[in-house]
């Protein structure tokens, strides 16, 4: 892989915990508020925000994959989706054990594995 399309998969990698991070606000939101369900759900100034970060993602996301194949760039999503809990831990105070340190090295072990398996292929 190009330097370039690294930089484009890290940043697609740090999309995903913000974008959870914009659904919990939602939730959040969500809890507080009352009325019709439609009605909380068009003026969840949140919601709406999350629904146009997802948006905004799905496009960087197709214009990755015309760089990178998939099977490499949907590597990246490990790490991304690995940082949504510590998120919630610093964000919302939610709890953490020992499991979420142990269970994200195996697997950014995998990620290495899958990155250095590619260095391969290609080299």
């Amino acid at each position: 892989m190009k330097l370039a399309d690294v930089a484009l998969c890290a940043g697609f990698s740090l999309a995903l915990p913000i974008g959870q991070t914009l659904f919990k606000f939602a939730a959040n939101q969500n809890a507080t508020m009352s009325g019709p369900l439609v009605m909380r759900l068009i003026t969840n100034g949140p919601l709406i925000g999350a629904f146009a970060w997802y948006g905004l993602t799905a496009l960087f996301w197709f214009y990755i994959l015309t760089r990178v194949p998939l099977s490499l760039a949907y590597a990246f999503s490990i790490v991304g989706s690995g940082m949504v809990p510590l998120v919630a831990w610093w964000v919302f105070k939610e709890p953490l054990d020992w499991r979420f340190p142990v269970g994200y090295l195996l697997m950014l072990t995998g990620f290495a594995v899958i990155m250095t398996g590619q260095r391969a292929v290609a080299g």
